[in-house]
């Protein structure tokens, strides 16, 4: 188990090393950032002067060997157009971003997992189609749209939730079931399709041939090997919600991490787009990573791969 997780360590480290180099040429995918900096009517040596201050006259892997350091060390840069160390930037709005994507994916998970189990065990009953049409409408309805949709019904109508902000857990109620309902079918159709094929299995009618219960078969035996794919998958799901959760924060108003991508997007500031990039990459490599070592503890089988 330990050479497995040292593997899967070592893997994790070079595709993080691998997403820093592309965060770092993003400063010269448009260009000379100097003159970027420095606007449109900038003379040569103004243009000249900015590119001595932020380092950018030294040879390109210099540059990014002293942009990896300071990274690793915490220093992130400055933002170009907040003017705030891009540090405090992030750390001011990641919470926020973290506690939207935990919760969603708790609630992704307690809604698919039990709608698989019980739409595999019931194959074509009235709960399998219930929850066909709960996936069918999941990947079909956009989330702002669906987000509009709620904060019209529970915020303005019935007055039961705020409808933005993030002072309180209540303000994050609305924003988790939309997020969360964007990861609800794939895990779901997972989970059916894998009970489904462990519930075929030999093992599975020799225990039911022992006189085990149905609920010790479902849970015991079948869920925790239908359930390797499911975890795999929640990860990514996390991961995307962490970067992908741009659209739930503009329409609920929580100015976390996902908004300030946004920002830095419109407003051309690449530092702190470098630095959301970067560190929405590690969560998603660490994420995967942890994934990889429960499946490996699930199933042993894992670890000779």
């Amino acid at each position: 188990m330990i050479l497995y997780i040292l593997k899967r360590l070592g893997l994790a480290l070079l595709v993080a090393l691998t997403v820093s180099a592309i965060s770092f040429s993003l400063l010269y995918i448009a260009g000379d950032p100097a003159s970027r900096i420095a606007g449109e009517g900038a003379t040569a040596a103004d243009i000249a002067t900015i590119s001595e201050r932020y380092g950018f006259d030294r040879p390109m892997i210099v540059q990014y060997f002293a942009w990896l350091g300071s990274a690793l060390s915490g220093d992130l840069g400055r933002s170009w157009y907040f003017d705030l160390p891009v540090t405090q930037l992030v750390s001011d709005r990641l919470g926020v971003t973290m506690t939207l994507g935990f919760s969603a994916i708790i609630f992704a998970l307690v809604l698919a997992i039990p709608l698989g189990v019980a739409a595999a065990a019931r194959p074509n009953s009235l709960i399998d189609r219930a929850a066909l049409l709960i996936s069918v409408v999941g990947q079909a309805m956009p989330s702002f749209w669906f987000g509009l949709i709620l904060i019209v019904v529970f915020s303005i109508k019935l007055g039961l939730v705020p409808a933005s902000g993030a002072e309180t857990w209540r303000h994050f109620i609305l924003p988790t079931v939309v997020l969360g309902y964007y990861a609800t079918p794939a895990i779901m159709r997972l989970t059916r399709a894998g009970m489904i094929e462990v519930l075929s299995a030999d093992y599975i009618r020799t225990a039911r041939a022992k006189g085990l219960s149905t609920r010790k078969v479902m849970f015991k035996h079948a869920l925790r090997n239908a359930i390797i794919p499911v975890v795999s998958l929640a990860a990514v799901q996390m991961g995307f919600m962490l970067g992908g959760s741009i659209v739930v924060e503009s329409i609920f108003a929580l100015h976390g991490a996902g908004y300030l991508a946004w920002e830095s997007i419109s407003r051309n500031d690449l530092p702190t787009m470098q630095a959301l990039i970067l560190i929405f990459s590690a969560f998603y490599i660490l994420f995967t990573f942890l994934a990889d070592v429960l499946n490996a503890w699930l199933d042993p089988r894992l670890r000779t791969g």
